[in-house]
């Protein structure tokens, strides 16, 4: 039997807001360049209603913009049980996705995953960053920089190799085999690349050269760690996820970055990152699910390089696979998702009451 409940999907069509995505020159002059991570998700919502509806009796969908006297006027008319939030931006700005779960706080609608200022708080890496030293979660030492003129040679304190990243975007947006440099004079021409393309902050840190983890975080639990496997790729590549690893098909990197779940390691070394993933999870006040991605040094010790709250769950995202590794199919992924929401609606109705 279903529930009876009303569900509403809230998400983000797909628009396009850089010249570039990749991190690297276009060399194919006639190539349309967009945010894939985006555009694949929006193809997948037929897919996540049929999933909804095996268990509630009512699924709609809403497309989110910036016209936010519509969105207020649609979700009071919809008059949703919860919301199941896929928005990671607005319009193509990420920094929106936290002001959007805001409107649902202000609205009182119960809704799926994380609240407005983890969400903040981890698409900013230097914020999250601060938060895990605080909780002595080991993570890569970095400096900020805010322009082409905040970074000299004599300042420079960082070890090489690093890897150079957009401060406030996710997605791997912006990072490509140039990311990863050994010198100062590549780090010089990677900077002034990603200023001039995508004119924001840049934050660089120290590179750890090892195996990278990615930990699942549903509840309360830690599912099945997947390890991403760089074996094929050419010599003199850094091993890294790149944007086209992630989102375009037919590149090198994405036929070599190669998720393998569940990860074949020790049992106590897998303890370890397990704890590592649920530490960095409560640290920035993480709830429902998020992913935790981590590197191993030669030492075979966790350092933390990513927190992603709301990570993608599409039908083919490592989050999905980790939970199939687990036992759970795809509709019962978004169940349980969609059935954290529904408790704490349910709570807050009872509070009321009382």
């Amino acid at each position: 039997m279903k529930i009876n409940a009303k569900i509403v999907v809230c998400f983000n069509s797909p628009v396009s807001i850089y010249s570039l995505y990749t991190g690297k020159e276009n060399n194919d002059t006639n190539a349309v360049v967009e945010d894939l991570s985006e555009k694949s998700f929006a193809q997948e919502i037929d897919i996540i209603v049929s999933s909804l509806k095996n268990y509630f009796s009512r699924v709609e969908v809403l497309p989110i913009d910036r016209n936010i006297n519509i969105t207020f006027n649609k979700l009071n008319v919809l008059s949703p049980d919860i919301i199941f939030n896929f928005v990671e931006s607005v319009e193509g700005i990420s920094s929106f996705e936290s002001y959007n779960a805001g409107v649902y706080e202000l609205m009182d609608i119960p809704y799926t995953g994380n609240r407005p200022q983890t969400l903040a708080n981890c698409l900013n890496k230097a914020f999250t960053k601060h938060i895990l030293k605080a909780f002595d979660i080991k993570t890569p030492s970095y400096i900020i920089c805010k322009d082409d003129n905040d970074l000299s040679n004599q300042n420079f304190n960082l070890n090489f190799p690093v890897i150079i990243k957009l401060l406030k975007e996710d997605a791997s947006i912006g990072i490509s085999e140039n990311s990863v440099v050994n010198n100062f004079e590549e780090l010089k021409k990677q900077t002034d690349f990603l200023f001039k393309h995508f004119n924001q902050e840049i934050i660089i840190e120290e590179f750890i050269e090892g195996r990278e983890f990615n930990a699942a975080v549903l509840g309360d639990k830690v599912l099945p760690i997947s390890e991403i496997k760089f074996d094929g790729l050419p010599e003199g590549l850094p091993k890294i996820v790149t944007y086209e690893g992630k989102w375009v098909a037919d590149t090198v990197y994405y036929k070599n970055t190669v998720p393998s779940c569940p990860a074949i390691i020790p049992e106590q070394q897998k303890k370890i990152l397990e704890e590592t993933a649920l530490n960095a999870f409560n640290a920035l006040e993480c709830r429902d699910y998020a992913r935790v991605d981590i590197r191993l040094t030669k030492d075979n010790i966790p350092y933390v390089i990513e927190v992603n709250p709301n990570p993608d769950i599409s039908t083919d995202s490592g989050f999905s696979r980790a939970a199939s590794a687990a036992g759970l199919s795809y509709p019962e992924l978004l169940f349980t998702i969609a059935s954290f929401a529904l408790k704490r609606g349910d709570h807050d109705s009872q509070n009321k009451a009382v």
